[in-house]
């Protein structure tokens, strides 16, 4: 009965370190998805849109629910170009 309350437990804390790091990339993804969306791509230089696209590329194959969990750990507000807040699609090519 030991071996599964240390097993239990062990689990228990991994599920805490995916947590944590899960909490941290959403972050990192909203973050990066605001930066992406305040972007000029017309005022970039050529190297930095490529960048720009790889990032906005990825962020929008993210699921729309880590897509908006991602914003909502950094309490981003994406408006579109009518000022409508985006609340699926954070960047278009």
């Amino acid at each position: 009965m030991r071996v599964r309350s240390e097993e239990a437990s062990m689990l228990s804390r991994e599920l805490d370190i995916l947590m944590s790091e899960r909490q941290t990339l959403l972050e990192v993804v909203g973050a990066a998805a605001a930066l992406i969306a305040s972007l000029d791509s017309r005022a970039l230089p050529p190297t930095a849109v490529r960048s720009a696209d790889l990032v906005a590329t990825t962020i929008n194959a993210l699921s729309d629910e880590t897509l908006r969990d991602a914003l909502a750990a950094v309490r981003a507000e994406i408006e579109d170009d009518d000022g409508e807040r985006e609340g699926e699609r954070v960047v278009s090519h």
